[in-house]
């Protein structure tokens, strides 16, 4: 199978599963409603500096994903699909770019394909990139920063410098300091591991992506610097301290976000749904192929090291895993092909391959119905829509 087919599949029903009936529902939720009105107040306003809501500054993170959600309302109108559309896209291109990274590397097309499948059908993050907010761009700018900096880890080029630079620029823009924290924490535990593997110190390779990262962090800062001439020296203190590191030490509590160190150890049996026993068990199995495979290091690695950063962070909550979700699937569908083998061997009249192949299809089937007729359903409990029913009657 060639890599032509598999990846317009893998478009093809990526996009289903992500823009189907995106703008059929009310905004939903706490998080849609805030982030949806901020970002028509600042379409509004045209204030592209201090994002707003009811008036009044709200610097919880920088603007990026408001940015985009307003250049949206001026083209297509005020209408939930706007809203939405920049979510999608970052979700979109987060699968794509994982097929093109796991074929760039040698690995099969359908083992490619696979994994973006099975990261478009991980329920939290098919979640999270059907509705109002910043998390599937920071999922994207982690995406891009670490498997550019893989690449280079490789082999070196222009090319996996200038995605690094943007992976970072669009981590920071979405998140603040949890964009930067996010990949890092995945590069310092890969440089570590490198360096005990081969016993020896390679001060190069530390500084490639540190001064990469600095060079990420220039559009941060320019729009801080904006920020800056607007609020003053308060409003950087509660940009940057209160509402970043003061989400790590537990200082900034009026997000409601605190939870304890175990939060997310209880949140395991539903983080990676459906794939949750390929993914974990998968973990495990694979850690004795990270030296052959050294992909497989890396991506264990982007899962654990992750998942350690968040849970000793005070501030906790699920959508924060969906940085996690792009790794999960690689382990996941890994795994999978493991099975697969051992099954095909066990077994080889069998066509495992076609049942897990029909496995995949009722899984997106699935995902469509919840599109199409679940989730509109939810206006009547989890949207404005009863208000405003109420003030029409």
């Amino acid at each position: 199978m060639t890599s032509k087919r598999p990846f317009l599949l893998l478009l093809v029903i990526t996009c289903l599963l992500f823009f189907v009936a995106l703008g059929s529902y009310q905004l939903q939720g706490s998080t849609e409603t805030r982030v949806g009105g901020i970002a028509m107040e600042m379409h509004l306003l045209q204030d592209w500096v201090t994002p707003r809501l009811n008036g009044e500054p709200f610097l919880e993170k920088p603007p990026l994903s408001l940015w985009l959600d307003s250049v949206a309302l001026s083209v297509f109108g005020p209408r939930t699909l706007s809203v939405r559309l920049a979510s999608a896209l970052a979700g979109l291109c987060s699968v794509l770019l994982l097929f093109g990274f796991l074929r760039r590397i040698g690995r099969p097309a359908t083992v490619a394909m696979t994994a973006g499948l099975m990261l478009a059908t991980s329920a939290s993050y098919w979640a999270n990139v059907r509705q109002v907010g910043e998390d599937s761009l920071l999922s994207l700018g982690v995406t891009l920063a670490l498997l550019a900096f893989y690449q280079a880890s490789q082999r070196r080029s222009v090319g996996s410098a200038l995605l690094f630079v943007v992976g970072i620029a669009i981590a920071t823009l979405s998140k603040g300091m949890l964009g930067l924290a996010m990949p890092g924490v995945v590069i310092f535990a890969w440089l570590v591991a490198e360096t005990v593997q081969q016993r020896r110190l390679q001060v190069g390779r530390w500084l490639w992506p540190a001064g990469l990262t600095v060079v990420g962090l220039v559009p941060l800062m320019v729009w801080l610097g904006f920020l800056y001439q607007q609020g003053g020296f308060q409003a950087l203190k509660e940009l940057l301290w209160a509402n970043s590191v003061g989400r790590f030490d537990g200082s900034f509590t009026d997000a409601g976000h605190f939870e304890p160190f175990y939060y997310y150890l209880g949140k395991l049996p539903q983080a990676f749904l459906p794939w949750n026993l390929l993914v974990y068990v998968g973990l495990w199995h694979l850690r004795k192929q990270w030296r052959v495979q050294p992909h497989l290091m890396f991506f264990s690695l982007w899962v654990l090291a992750q998942f350690t950063l968040l849970t000793l962070a005070s501030s906790k909550r699920m959508v924060y895993l969906t940085s996690l979700a792009p790794a999960a699937a690689v382990i996941g569908t890994e795994y999978a092909m493991v099975l697969l083998a051992r099954l095909q061997a066990w077994r080889g009249n069998v066509q495992w391959h076609r049942a897990a192949a029909a496995v995949m299809g009722v899984v997106v089937v699935a995902f469509l119905g919840v599109a199409i007729w679940v989730v509109p359903r939810a206006d009547h409990e989890e949207s404005f829509l009863p208000v405003t029913d109420q003030i029409h009657a």
